[in-house]
């Protein structure tokens, strides 16, 4: 089972999840004052858009399915 190629690159995708998260939390942390508050408003607003346009694709995806 170790050697299958897919269990693999699920192992690293999760590394990589995890320790991009972590980048992302200690640049907010090393960040000065002005700058980690700016970072941290702009991941949050990013993560809106980004929400935003999922749900947008999903009910153009149900539309294109209803037609």
């Amino acid at each position: 089972m170790l050697k299958e190629k897919w269990l693999w690159i699920i192992i690293l995708s999760l590394i990589l999840i995890t320790l991009g998260s972590l980048l992302i939390v200690y640049l907010i942390l090393i960040l000065p004052f002005p700058l980690n508050t700016i970072f941290f408003v702009g991941l949050i607003i990013l993560w809106g858009i980004v929400s935003g346009y999922k749900e947008w694709l999903q009910k153009e995806r149900s539309k294109e399915e209803k037609a």
